[in-house]
């Protein structure tokens, strides 16, 4: 799993938050409130994430819809996890990255922790 482009990121960010499929027509519709952009850039760049995994299409008329395979949330589980793993020791990637977490992040962390374990308690 590899980090994002920005147009990739762009794309992926609005069907994220749209949480329904769209066509590549919708997808320019919006990114054109914001930027010059041309339809054959959207549509290369879509079927480019739809090749990587990231979003699966279906026919809809003479066109595709696009939905993402996976949530923000797992996509973003999917980057750390292989961070965790490419980055040397375990142990100080870890420690590196928790000594660079704001109080926020922490608390967050911590919810996190408590639901896994309550989730596997009872399970």
């Amino acid at each position: 799993m590899r980090s994002l482009g920005d147009l990739e990121a762009t794309i992926m960010d609005r069907l994220w938050s749209w949480q329904r499929p769209a066509s590549v027509r919708e997808v320019l519709e919006n990114l054109q409130h914001d930027r010059s952009i041309a339809y054959t850039t959207v549509m290369t760049v879509m079927d480019k994430l739809h090749k990587k995994g990231l979003l699966r299409r279906h026919p809809s008329g003479k066109a595709y819809v696009y939905e993402p395979t996976a949530t923000h949330e797992d996509y973003s589980a999917g980057l750390m996890q292989e961070a965790l793993a490419t980055g040397g020791n375990q142990a100080l990637t870890l420690i590196h990255f928790l000594e660079r977490l704001t109080p926020q992040e922490l608390s967050a962390l911590e919810e996190a922790r408590h639901r896994v374990t309550r989730k596997a308690y009872f399970e």
